[in-house]
């Protein structure tokens, strides 16, 4: 096969990946945050947040303690920038 070819073979197949990839991601969040991301019991909502970039720089901030949590803080330190786009893109389709 080209290079060429090859090459867009792998650009369609990375918004799948990416979308699977929050969903994987997302898995992790059910615990508290409910199967669909509507929080309960003073756990905030995380789903149909239209404001990706918001979601995403919460998560970050959780990740580097800018942001007071109680367990929050431990789980997003193991988010890479790529996990943090993922989930903030699968949550904002859920709507």
């Amino acid at each position: 096969m080209r290079k060429a070819t090859i090459l867009a073979l792998t650009m369609l197949a990375m918004p799948a990946a990416a979308q699977e990839r929050g969903l994987l991601l997302a898995g992790a969040c059910q615990g508290c945050h409910g199967v669909s991301g509507g929080g309960s019991h003073g756990i905030p909502a995380i789903a149909a947040t239209h404001r990706r970039a918001e979601f995403a720089a919460i998560l970050r901030d959780f990740r580097e303690n800018r942001r007071e949590a109680t367990v929050m803080g431990r789980i997003a330190r193991g988010y890479s920038d790529e996990d943090i786009a993922a989930l903030a893109a699968h949550y904002a389709a859920r709507d």
